[in-house]
């Protein structure tokens, strides 16, 4: 929620960070915006509490981090020099399931659907697990879905279903029969993206989904929605350049017939659009599985955390 004498539209810049964007000041964290709002008056004990979470982490002895060189080494170097030591590694990409491996966990019927589809067709689409959409979202979601004419599996996640929130609208699975999957509840999304039937992630940019979708080698579609999503957003875009952002904020609506395009678009077989992107991603897949392969950067980085814990 705002706070009092906000301008939400300020833009914000963390200037102690090499190549940091300018962000709007709504896409801030809000536990940071209360924070600096009541900086110098009665603190807010939350603010005051994730303030000393944050301050415990810099203070830690040494950072173990889910990333590798070629996604954030700019950063990871800024994070050493601002520390003030080295015992900062990336290890990354962790991942439970294995690119190209087919998982025991993935449901039959969605194995089935996947396997009946060509390479790169199927649009994959999860908002992870603490989201859940509004009415008027999931509607605008269905009718893109239901225009683009493109085969999908969508994760509608279970959750509160009254106030406005988490229905898929009455008649959607009927119209897609065929072509389109709901699944309600959790889903393998791992397994899912490793698919080769899956060409396109619909994604409020979690950063395990991100992760999860650069081994994968399949390029995203983003709605960041709060936290970390809207810089995870961004370097997916416009640094690693294998997504493009298709709405934003929890509380925006997409546009049917542009978000149709874009889905159409990040699949069709004669969009070089798609091409460029699935192109993209697929080289950022080989330099995630380079790095963790022996003499690899974060295989490098793991055998020296080891190595200092040795010596401890």
């Amino acid at each position: 929620m705002p706070v009092p004498g906000e301008d939400l539209s300020a833009e914000f810049c963390f200037d102690n960070i090499p190549k940091c964007p300018k962000y709007p000041w709504w896409q801030i964290s809000p536990m940071y915006r209360t924070y600096r709002h009541s900086a110098g008056s009665d603190p807010d004990p939350d603010s005051e509490s994730v303030k000393d979470g944050f301050k415990a982490n810099l203070e830690s002895w040494g950072h173990v981090i889910n990333t590798f060189d070629d996604v954030e080494g700019v950063y990871l170097d800024n994070l050493r020099k601002e520390l003030g030591h080295d015992r900062v590694w990336a290890v990354g990409p962790l991942v439970l399931t294995r690119a190209g491996s087919v998982s025991p966990g993935l449901d039959a019927d969605v194995a089935r659907f996947l396997d009946t589809c060509d390479d790169d067709s199927v649009v994959y689409v999860a908002f992870g697990s603490q989201i859940t959409l509004r009415n008027d979202q999931l509607a605008a979601l269905a009718a893109g879905l239901e225009k683009s004419g493109v085969r999908f599996i969508w994760v509608a996640a279970d959750g509160h279903v009254d106030g406005g929130y988490g229905s898929v609208p009455d008649g959607f699975e009927t119209r897609v029969a065929g072509r389109g999957v709901v699944v309600r509840g959790w889903a393998p999304q791992a397994a899912i993206l490793s698919h080769r039937a899956a060409g396109a992630f619909l994604t409020h940019c979690g950063w395990n989904s991100v992760v999860e979708s650069i081994v994968a080698g399949v390029p995203m579609l983003t709605w960041p929605m709060g936290a970390d999503q809207f810089s995870d957003a961004t370097l997916v875009v416009n640094e690693l350049m294998v997504g493009v952002r298709v709405c934003e904020g929890k509380a925006s609506v997409p546009d049917s017939d542009e978000l149709s395009r874009f889905l159409r678009d990040s699949v069709g077989r004669d969009s070089s659009f798609g091409s460029v992107l699935r192109e993209r991603a697929r080289k950022l897949k080989e330099k995630a599985l380079e790095a963790v392969k022996d003499g690899g950067s974060s295989a490098r980085g793991l055998n020296e955390m080891v190595r200092y814990l040795f010596d401890i």
